[in-house]
């Protein structure tokens, strides 16, 4: 069989090609950062992906997993066992699911010029979402249902402060001479 072109071509020395670069993005592509700190401390280099997440007794293909099973035509079933898992380090699916299992914080929260024009809204108007929209402080022209969700998601982002401020609203400012 003839020999290739290139394998015949003497090699050369790349001077353009950064070698340190290279050897980066190929221990990247080997050995990826695995982000999950449960995973990433029983992960074990020597083994594949498809073994290492066999022993922690995660998928690796989902489709193998919990298989689609399709129709026979003929009535023929047939009956395979699944083979049995061993997982050797069932602690990382525990603490998986511990963390899973934990409440999430909504860390969703409002500009602050946002909360200031709410509660300018709120101060001047009450409860009249028409004479919000006509405000002079409503710079962006927001119609009444638009000022009302905007005064919705204050109460919910901080139920706290929203109720701070309307007590301060109701308590009768104490009279000085």
């Amino acid at each position: 069989m003839p020999k290739t072109k290139q394998s015949s071509r003497r090699k050369k020395f790349d001077y353009n090609k950064d070698r340190k670069k290279l050897k980066k993005k190929l221990l990247k592509k080997t050995h990826p950062r695995i982000e999950n700190p449960q995973i990433r401390n029983a992960w074990n280099n020597r083994k594949t992906v498809a073994k290492n997440l066999l022993e922690m007794g995660l998928a690796f293909d989902p489709n193998r997993s919990l298989p689609i099973k399709g129709q026979r035509l003929l009535g023929g079933h047939k009956n395979k066992k699944a083979p049995v898992r061993v997982v050797t380090k069932p602690y990382v699916l525990n603490q998986l699911e511990q963390e899973a299992s934990l409440p999430e914080k909504d860390t969703k929260t409002l500009s602050s010029d946002l909360l200031e024009y709410v509660q300018h809204m709120i101060r001047e108007h009450k409860d009249n979402y028409k004479a919000m929209a006509r405000d002079e402080k409503n710079y962006y022209q927001d119609t009444p249902k638009q000022i009302k969700r905007k005064i919705s998601e204050y109460k919910r982002c901080h139920p706290q402060h929203y109720d701070a401020f309307i007590n301060s609203l109701a308590a009768p400012e104490p009279m000085t001479q």
